[in-house]
Order: structure tokens, then sequence, then C-alpha cells
């Protein structure tokens, strides 16, 4: 993908925020806790998008700042925590003093960056002995209407973008991996909205889009796991990555 294709897709999210916020998963409290630092206290989440992963890190008392350059993400996201500061930036211009955060938290969007500018500002704003954190949730397509529904929509391996697409300089420490297997519970039509709010849906001629759409809505009415369903376990593989700023202050 080149990189004006790839901006294009990174911002085509706000004319769909509602079906973001209906469709997709926050993140296991497992993950959250392996991403975090230590006495973590000031926690940027840097492309917070409606608030998914944002909401879990206010739950745990820390000051949180949420980043996205897409202004209806943020209003979404403001409406929900109108006590967390919700700041229009990017990863390429974070909107925050020097030395400020114990942890950037990258949730389902490092693969919009460009490491090559994102980086030098992550090591701006990160304190010294700071922590990177990014995750993914992936579908666990490996069984039954996942695995069908992954052959309309795509197929979906965070691992993969890992694998090609975080390399981390010094002072940045060796980069580690983890995962967590969970399940959401989601309704018929928040699966819908999952599938609306994927960028390669949304950026997609209308004839593509509504094509889609009515292939998973045909799932939902064929698939013996699914009909007459109305609540859906939708399994996922968690994918996380982190790595620690070395020196003290």
């Amino acid at each position: 993908m080149s990189s004006g294709a790839r901006q294009d897709r990174s911002l085509s999210f706000g004319s769909q925020a509602a079906a973001y916020e209906r469709g997709r998963p926050s993140y296991p409290p497992e993950a959250i806790d392996w991403l975090l630092p230590p006495n973590a206290r000031d926690v940027l989440d840097l492309g917070a998008g409606t608030g998914k992963l944002t909401a879990r890190l206010v739950e745990r008392g820390l000051d949180v700042v949420a980043v996205d350059p897409i202004a209806e993400m943020l209003e979404v996201l403001a409406a929900a925590l109108p006590d967390t500061p919700a700041l229009l930036g990017t990863a390429e211009q974070i909107p925050l003093p020097d030395n400020s955060v114990d942890a950037v938290l990258v949730a389902q969007a490092w693969h919009w960056f460009d490491p090559a500018r994102a980086i030098p500002e992550l090591l701006r704003v990160l304190r010294p002995g700071g922590r990177l954190g990014l995750v993914w949730n992936t579908r666990d397509e490996r069984l039954g209407w996942v695995k069908e529904l992954g052959t309309i929509i795509g197929r979906e391996d965070a691992r993969d973008a890992v694998d090609a697409g975080v390399q981390l300089p010094e002072p940045f420490g060796d980069i580690e991996g983890h995962q967590v297997e969970w399940t959401n519970y989601l309704t018929p039509q928040a699966l819908i909205d999952l599938v609306a709010s994927r960028s390669y849906c949304i950026t997609s001629p209308d004839a593509v889009r509504t094509k889609t759409l009515d292939q998973v809505r045909q799932l939902l009415a064929t698939h013996p796991a699914l009909v007459g369903a109305t609540g859906l376990a939708l399994p996922y593989i968690t994918v996380c990555v982190r790595a620690t700023l070395s020196g003290a202050a």
C-alpha cells in the first residue's frame, strides 16, 4: 500500500465512528496488564479512536490523554469520557510536552504510522524508562463461522503486521511479544457494524461495500451456528508488543 493510500485509509474511519464504537471489541485485562509498566501513572493512548482502550485505562485510575487525528472519533470518545483530555494529533506530531508520559499505548493503529517520523516523537514524550505498548485484536479464524467470515471480509492476522513492521531503535530495549486468547460477545447487528467500520469496507465503492455487508447478513441467516442467534461468541487472539526505554530519570 502506498503512503498516500495508507493515509487515506487511516483517516477514513470518521464516517463510521458510531459503527466503530458499536462493533469493535475492547481489550482483555491480561493484555493491558502486560503492556503497562509497573507504577505507570501518566499514559498516552495514541490513535485512540473512539476510546475502546482509553476507557479500560481510565477505569484503572490512570491519568490518560487520548490523541487521534479524526475529530469524529474523538467526539464519540469525549461523549463517553468527558473528563479525559481528547486531543487532535498524530503519531508524527504528538500534542504533548517532552518527557510527559510513563507509557504510550497504541491499539489497532501502529500499522498506520510512519515510523521514521513517529519514533522520534515517541522518544520525545516518553520519560526515561518509559514503555511503548502496541496491541492488536485479531479474529481467531481457525474454526467455524469465523473462518467463513474471513473469507468474506479478508483474512486477519496481526502477527503478520508485527513480524513485518515493528522495528524500534535504541534507546528502546528488546521488543517482547505476548498473545492473549479470549472471546468477545456481541449481537448480530454489532457484527455488521464491525465489518462496516473496517477501512477496506469504508473506502470501497458503494457496490462492493453493499455486496460485502449482504454476504455477512447471509452468513448470519444461514450458518447453523448463527441462525436465530441473538448473541454471538467471536473468538480473538490479541497480539501485544512492548519495548521499554533504557535509562533512568
